[in-house]
């Protein structure tokens, strides 16, 4: 009687730890899969910045991220010497390596995240005088994805992968990909979705791209075409994919922008054909 009743309760252990384990995964898969916030808005022109790098440049001086638009608009209308002025509060560029780290600094101890971010990766290829250090970079990382950076734990995720200043660890490295995809970066994101194409798991690899074509990533948006013309999606998950791009692309264009991507594309490029 006793043993029946330890094998018993052995079978309703295991099945609670069962739906537990499943519930977690459905709780974790709701944050994974939530559509993430978008970047904000260029605060001159006031449009949607774009997610390519080249679209946008941050400025140290006030920390903030003006579109290529705006740039180029601002340096058309002043003389060649007041070109790297920022176009947002009007600051000189920094005039040497120590200056531009003492700029970052400041925006560290200011709490801002890109700042932050950036001076972590100064520390991890040792720029501008800086002595090459992983674990300040690794700290500095945290803090701006703490702080709601989605490439500082990309950052991190890379790291793991590689074995940059922490010993090779893949789960690390993914559990790192995910917060950033959860906050936004496309990159991140889109690999998420390979990783899981390569597992066999394509719903949720689709799943993952669809969210970062909303946000822009045009590799995500050709990858789901590659899917629907092996048969591995039906043609309206493509549809689908394809005006939320054209959606975001409504959203970020702008005359000013393509002029700058006109005047050099290579500089201000601020978006990806998806053909």
């Amino acid at each position: 009687m006793q043993k029946k009743h330890r094998h018993k309760h052995k079978r309703d252990c295991e099945e609670h730890l069962k739906r537990a384990a499943e519930r977690a995964a459905e709780l974790h898969d709701e944050k994974l899969f939530k559509q993430p916030p978008q970047l904000e808005d260029c605060p001159i022109c006031m449009i949607r910045s774009p997610c390519l790098d080249s679209g946008t440049a941050y400025m140290s001086c006030c920390g903030k991220v003006i579109c290529s638009g705006c740039i180029h608009a601002f340096r058309s209308r002043v003389t060649k010497k007041e070109h790297d002025v920022c176009p947002f509060c009007r600051t000189p560029p920094p005039s040497n390596g120590e200056v531009m780290i003492k700029r970052y600094e400041k925006r560290s101890d200011l709490n801002d995240p890109i700042g932050m971010r950036n001076l972590g990766s100064m520390y991890a290829r040792g720029l501008y005088g800086l002595p090459q250090n992983m674990t300040k970079a690794l700290e500095l990382w945290h803090c701006a994805g703490e702080l709601g950076d989605s490439s500082a734990f990309h950052n991190i995720g890379i790291a793991y992968n590689q074995g940059r200043g922490v010993e090779v660890d893949g789960k690390k490295a993914t559990y790192y990909f995910e917060l950033a995809a959860m906050r936004g970066d496309e990159e991140a994101r889109h690999n998420l979705g390979l990783d899981e194409f390569r597992a066999g798991n394509v719903d949720r690899a689709l799943r993952h791209w669809m969210i970062a074509v909303k946000n822009g990533d045009s590799a995500s948006l050709k990858n789901i075409k590659l899917l629907y013309s092996n048969g591995y999606v039906m043609k309206d998950n493509y549809a689908k994919a394809l005006r939320s791009y054209q959606a975001y692309l409504d959203e970020i264009k702008s005359d000013q922008r393509d002029e700058a991507a006109a005047s050099n594309y290579d500089r201000h490029k601020y978006y990806d054909s998806a053909t």
